[in-house]
């Protein structure tokens, strides 16, 4: 594997900033999952493969503040999406990469960042995501889960701003590149009470 950024370059971002919609509502990074949230999870997780981590939230900020990580909140109200969580943890950013990762997601690979880092060196590129092949054979990318350069950030503003939305439209209008990984279920996510009940009767491995 080629060299990889050193993790004391890169900030980790939790995006726990969405409505919860398909969760009736509900926030999704502060679900019990094993004893734990699942934002609990995803920060164990990304914690040994970064320097410094970030929160971003919308609500109930006083649990995720007792989680130990800053926090930043969308500047454009009614929940924008996960580019606006990039942008606001872009601005609080003090290292040079920003990764980030969703907080319903808690089995993400241990490996993640160094994965992405070493791609993003070898290719020069400006964004790297992981990708996938399902079980029918067809590629998934997974945009949620972006290591970029902090120099992203003008062009990123600009597009939130115009009002435009699309993560993975955003990522293909980037230098960009994609990272294969073999587990499509660790990058699996929980958007429904069903898909949490479903992820504890399955009790993975955590590690």
């Amino acid at each position: 594997m080629p060299a990889s950024i050193d993790p004391r370059s890169i900030t980790g971002l939790l995006l726990a900033g969405g409505r919860g919609s398909r969760m009736g509502g509900r926030d999704k990074g502060l679900q019990p999952y094993r004893g734990r949230t699942l934002a609990q999870h995803a920060l164990q997780r990304l914690a040994p493969q970064v320097g410094a981590l970030l929160i971003s939230a919308n609500r109930n900020l006083s649990s995720y503040a007792a989680l130990g990580a800053p926090i930043c909140s969308d500047a454009e109200p009614d929940y924008p999406g996960p580019l606006a969580g990039f942008l606001s943890g872009l601005d609080l950013c003090r290292t040079p990469y920003l990764v980030t990762v969703p907080c319903d997601s808690p089995l993400f690979p241990l490996d993640l960042v160094a994965r992405l880092s070493a791609a993003l060196q070898a290719s020069g590129a400006e964004l790297a995501i992981p990708i996938t092949r399902e079980a029918d054979g067809t590629l998934r990318r997974h945009p949620v889960f972006c290591l970029m350069k902090g120099s992203v950030r003008p062009g990123l503003e600009d597009y939130v701003v115009s009002g435009r939305r699309k993560l993975e439209l955003w990522a293909r209008s980037q230098r960009c590149v994609e990272v294969p990984f073999e587990d499509a279920q660790a990058f699996a996510n929980i958007n429904t009470l069903d898909d949490l009940q479903a992820l504890k009767g399955a009790e993975p491995p955590l590690s």
